[in-house]
């Protein structure tokens, strides 16, 4: 079998780094990709994909990374589910990055 993402697109807000209990980075992160084709009035249809970063990857991501920033990822499709505070299961859909360049230089003035 065979689950293999790759994307290119940008960052819709600045990554946040986390960590898990054990120590883990990860940083989640969500990125805009233009669809091959515009709607009936012209204009850019564009897929929102949810993603999570982990380790190196992700200190490296939140480091050089802000909203806008264009990037390329490989990774795999995963889900999951929880029960949330009300006690309905929530469904969860995201791509698990195991590879992730940068496709431009660091802006002037990002932090």
């Amino acid at each position: 079998m065979m689950n293999r993402v790759v994307l290119i697109g940008r960052l819709t807000k600045a990554p946040e780094l986390y960590y898990t209990k054990q120590g883990a980075a990860y940083a989640r992160i969500c990125i805009a990709v233009n669809r091959g084709f515009r709607n009936s009035l012209g204009e850019q249809q564009v897929d929102f994909i949810n993603c999570v970063v982990w380790r190196k990857s992700a200190e490296n991501v939140t480091e050089y990374c802000t909203k806008g920033s264009l990037v390329g990822i490989t990774g795999r499709i995963q889900t999951s589910n929880y029960d949330d505070e009300q006690g309905k299961r929530v469904y969860r859909t995201e791509v698990v990055i195991e590879s992730i360049t940068f496709l431009e230089r660091r802006r002037e003035g990002a932090s």
